[in-house]
């Protein structure tokens, strides 16, 4: 680290910028704030890769704010829009000349703007060194000002892998509660930085006029899904220690409310038909799972996720479903078509045609089990019979009618593939 040098000290009665951080309120009514502390001490972890990261929590109009030592000096991730914070940071053994890279997780002013403070300290301002990391979707006045100061400005993608203070860090592209949201993943410690994408109380407002979509929310809520997450470091409360994965899955939920336009707690099988209804047939399957959590031999909640997967062509798994059902109602039509469903998704199109004869021979009204016939017997390359369906023929004659003609001149495989 650097010697300290006053010029770098705001306090200090020749530092040029002491007018005007004088303009701002002195924080009288404030609650005692614990100041910067190590992770190692907030979650209670011995690693020496959290001793390296200090924390100190946001409050007011401020994002917490995490600093990462190591490598060659400092960096900095999500700078917030407290001086007082770094007035703090530089009375420890920290020196502002230390800080060789900003990072944000978007460019909302409570997480972005304490960048101006810092890149006026004299020992950064004069160097030009310090670089500043935001998505290319980041605000572009926050952006045009960076460049307007003559610091090196990165804009990133998601995918790239960032040096943080001698340590990797996976970029996540996270939108949603703002268009430009990302996610810092370090893998070997299953640790992420996720802004407000995630908080421990589950998931922030959408910012509508920071190009912040509920559905996008929702794909990258289920990114950090994918990922082996123990350890939280929001952008606003305290850090989680090892129940990473269950604040995602609250984030899920809450999303999912969200979607259902739900105020107060959703039974799971009110939910899930509405979200099948959006499209969301891997929510509705969840909202499944939960249900069935309590209530393992509930058959609709069996039936509609088996439904679910089958559209997802997750078609092995939903047989494992169906066949349970079938083992208690050996005749229910929707499981037995259903499994003729599946099968057909399988490409074990002989097969399914019984399932099909048996869905007709108990009710030949089910349109659906004509049209998953037509195309269980157009696949075998028997195309005059799938024809001979009135339904299949009326809704598929136009789809099919290049391939129809194909075949019947034998330009195509026995399974009407070419």
């Amino acid at each position: 680290m650097t010697q300290k040098n006053r010029n770098d000290n705001p306090k200090a009665d020749d530092n040029p910028m002491a007018a005007e951080i004088n303009q701002y309120p002195p924080l009288a009514g404030q609650p005692d704030h614990p100041g910067w502390v190590t992770l190692a001490r907030v979650l209670q972890q011995t690693d020496p890769f959290f001793e390296n990261i200090l924390f100190m929590m946001g409050y007011d109009f401020s994002s917490d704010i995490y600093v990462i030592k190591g490598g060659d000096g400092l960096t900095i991730v999500d700078p917030g829009n407290d001086y007082t914070a770094y007035m703090a940071l530089f009375d420890l053994e920290y020196e502002p000349a230390d800080i060789k890279k900003i990072v944000l997780t978007h460019g909302h002013r409570d997480h972005a703007m304490g960048t101006f403070e810092l890149l006026r300290y004299p020992s950064i301002n004069q160097r030009k060194e310090v670089e500043i990391v935001i998505h290319e979707d980041g605000p572009e006045e926050f952006k045009k000002m960076i460049k307007g100061t003559g610091f090196p400005l990165t804009e990133i993608k998601g995918g790239e892998k960032l040096d943080l203070g001698g340590t990797t860090w996976e970029v996540i592209f996270t939108p949603g509660h703002t268009m430009d949201g990302i996610t810092l993943y370090n893998a070997e410690k299953r640790t992420a930085f996720t802004g407000d994408t995630v908080l421990p109380f589950g998931i922030a407002d959408i910012d509508k006029n920071g190009g912040g979509r509920l559905d996008h929310l929702l794909y990258s809520v289920k990114e950090l899904r994918k990922k082996d997450i123990a350890h939280i470091l929001p952008g606003h409360g305290v850090p989680v220690a090892s129940a990473g994965k269950r604040v995602i899955e609250v984030a899920y939920e809450s999303v999912m409310a969200k979607i259902l336009n739900a105020e107060g707690e959703v039974a799971w099988m009110d939910g899930a038909p509405a979200l099948v209804q959006k499209g969301l047939l891997e929510e509705a399957a969840y909202c499944c799972d939960k249900h069935l959590e309590g209530h393992p031999d509930d058959m609709t909640a069996l039936q509609l996720k088996a439904f679910c997967l089958t559209d997802m062509g997750r078609n092995a798994e939903s047989l494992v479903l169906i066949d349970k059902i079938l083992a208690q109602d050996t005749d229910n039509p929707h499981a037995l078509l259903g499994k003729g469903h599946a099968l057909l998704g399988l490409e074990r199109y002989e097969e399914s045609l019984t399932y099909f004869d048996r869905v007709l021979a108990i009710d030949a009204d089910i349109k659906e089990a004509h049209i998953f016939k037509g195309m269980a017997l157009y696949f075998l390359g028997r195309v005059d019979e799938a024809m001979d369906i009135e339904v299949f023929n009326r809704e598929f004659a136009e789809k099919f009618k290049a391939q129809l003609t194909r075949a019947k001149s034998g330009g195509t495989s026995v399974q009407g593939r070419e």
